[in-house]
């Protein structure tokens, strides 16, 4: 049960939120803040223990996390037919794992997207580079590329939505980038005194904004639900000791996981030294692979993609590191849609056919049959 009442995150406006829109209107933005902290929850405090529970069998080596969806979900694209697709699939490779799998959609809430630079330049003219749904839109024109608060509104209805159609069938997640529109919906549970994030089960820390002394580790620090962080490869064991150390003190297992996003190349380099290390201090994380984000390039197309193989690639030599030290390796996080878009390849797109269907607004996504090859290949080396 919660008072409804949103929950304003003592301290974390005074420090810095990396990658916080530049919203031009700030009035604006607070009248859409308030409207939002005025409208429910879309998640409960007993929805997010019990997924905590959940991954409390991922740490402790009894089950797995499948995690997956949108690289960056669009407003448009908020339909039954689509959001069914997309939990089908995450079904269909879940039953494939031979193992009990805790399924976690990228769904419901992943509209805004860290990036590397604030503006854009294309043919001599720069604009406010695309930062999801959330804050402005891909069209390269002043009014499309403007941030406007409103769009959260529509990000809350279309979240709402989505969740309303998934209800009882999986636990949501998103990346906690908008802080404003995290504080807005952030709620205080009546029995236990403790305040949870409404707008999703699980909410994970970007590799960007992850900084000890920043304000996302701040908010994350005062949350009850399950939370994540991503680590890349400029993540030390220091670094992540003292993530745990912020974000769950009392060791609590399933509370905290790791998304290591490392790239194929230096997965088994990198990734020792940070298993060794936590575990050694006997912290009860899950260990999670994101396989994407450290395999993307450009294509001779200009298409921003990833190749099939360096994906699987990735997740062996996540495998083998577990196996070597004998952890136990708890789960994938990918992007992917349960649409025939052709946007990685291989598995059956080659570079021909990224201009097919290469619909992401942001970053590529494995296709459903892609998925699903992932998740057999995955099976036979869980076996």
């Amino acid at each position: 049960m919660s008072d409804g009442t949103v929950e304003t995150v003592p301290g974390w406006r005074t420090l810095v939120a990396r990658q916080r829109p530049p919203w031009p209107d700030e009035a604006r933005l607070g009248e859409v803040v308030a409207d939002l902290a005025a409208s429910p929850p879309l998640v409960t405090p007993d929805e997010c223990d019990a997924l905590t529970a959940r991954l409390a069998q991922v740490a402790e080596g009894k089950a797995f996390l499948l995690q997956g969806g949108d690289c960056a979900e669009r407003l448009d694209q908020a339909s039954a037919p689509a959001i069914e697709r997309k939990l089908g699939l995450l079904r269909k490779m879940s039953a494939i794992l031979p193992l009990p799998v805790v399924t976690v959609g990228r769904i419901a809430g992943q509209y805004a997207k860290p990036r590397s630079w604030p503006t854009e330049t294309v043919d001599g003219r720069t604009l406010p580079v695309y930062r999801g749904d959330a804050v402005n839109g891909t069209a390269f024109t002043d009014v499309e590329r403007w941030p406007d608060p409103t769009r959260l509104r529509r990000v809350y209805d279309a979240s709402k939505y989505t969740v309303d159609v998934l209800r009882g069938g999986m636990f949501v997640s998103h990346e906690g980038l908008l802080l404003d529109y995290e504080e807005a919906l952030t709620r205080r549970d009546l029995r236990t005194g403790r305040r949870y994030a409404g707008s999703g089960h699980l909410l994970w820390i970007g590799d960007r904004t992850r900084q000890l002394d920043g304000a996302h580790v701040a908010y994350f620090a005062s949350i009850g639900n399950p939370i994540a962080v991503k680590l890349g490869p400029s993540a030390t064991a220091e670094h992540a000791l003292a993530l745990i150390d912020r974000l769950d003190p009392d060791r609590t297992p399933g509370r905290l996981t790791f998304v290591v996003r490392l790239g194929a190349r230096r997965v088994r380099d990198l990734l020792p030294e940070l298993v060794e290390k936590v575990t050694a201090s006997g912290a009860a994380v899950a260990w999670v692979c994101d396989p994407m984000h450290g395999n993307t390039f450009q294509a001779p197309s200009r298409h921003k993609t990833r190749r099939f193989e360096d994906v699987l690639a990735e997740v062996t030599g996540f495998l083998e590191v577990h196996r070597a030290l004998g952890t136990h390796a708890g789960g994938l996080h990918v992007e992917l849609t349960g649409e025939d878009v052709t946007e990685c390849v291989g598995a059956g797109v080659g570079f021909d056919d990224l201009h097919r269907r290469y619909e992401s607004a942001c970053d590529p996504r494995l296709n459903a049959g892609q998925s699903l090859e992932l998740a057999f290949l995955l099976a036979d080396l869980l076996r």
